[in-house]
């Protein structure tokens, strides 16, 4: 996979290959993604983000929240980002499904085009799609 501007916008190959085999695994379950999105062109992710709520709903996931970020009160620009965006999804195997859309492989460009930077985090979730635990 690649990356754009200054750090990374996309899973690596190994990254991805670890989420595989949770997805195949028997505990596979819910889970929340965590995205810290720092844009380089909101407009072009704003279109990969009309495409991705599209294919989000079909594999059965949920946005649970997001807000625009300000500065960081712990850590350095570095860790600065302009979005975190809280999304449920029911099993590793549906955001594999999401990741892997034709849909979605389609919108890449305009998502690599729209992000400087991007963090991914793998979040324990329960089987509703809420913050709460």
């Amino acid at each position: 996979m690649s990356s754009s501007g200054s750090g990374a916008v996309e899973p690596t190959e190994q990254q991805l290959a670890e989420l595989a085999a949770i997805a195949q695994g028997e505990e596979d379950g819910p889970l929340v993604m965590l995205n810290l999105n720092r844009y380089l062109d909101r407009e072009a992710y704003r279109r990969y983000g009309e495409v991705a709520l599209k294919v989000l709903e079909r594999v059965g996931g949920r946005i649970l929240w997001h807000a625009e970020a300000h500065s960081p009160v712990i850590g350095d620009e570095r860790d600065a980002c302009d979005e975190v965006i809280a999304v449920w999804y029911p099993s590793a195997a549906a955001f594999l499904a999401l990741a892997t859309d034709s849909e979605i492989l389609e919108a890449r460009g305009d998502r690599v085009a729209g992000l400087e930077r991007a963090a991914l985090i793998r979040c324990a979730a329960g089987p509703e799609p809420t913050l709460g635990v």
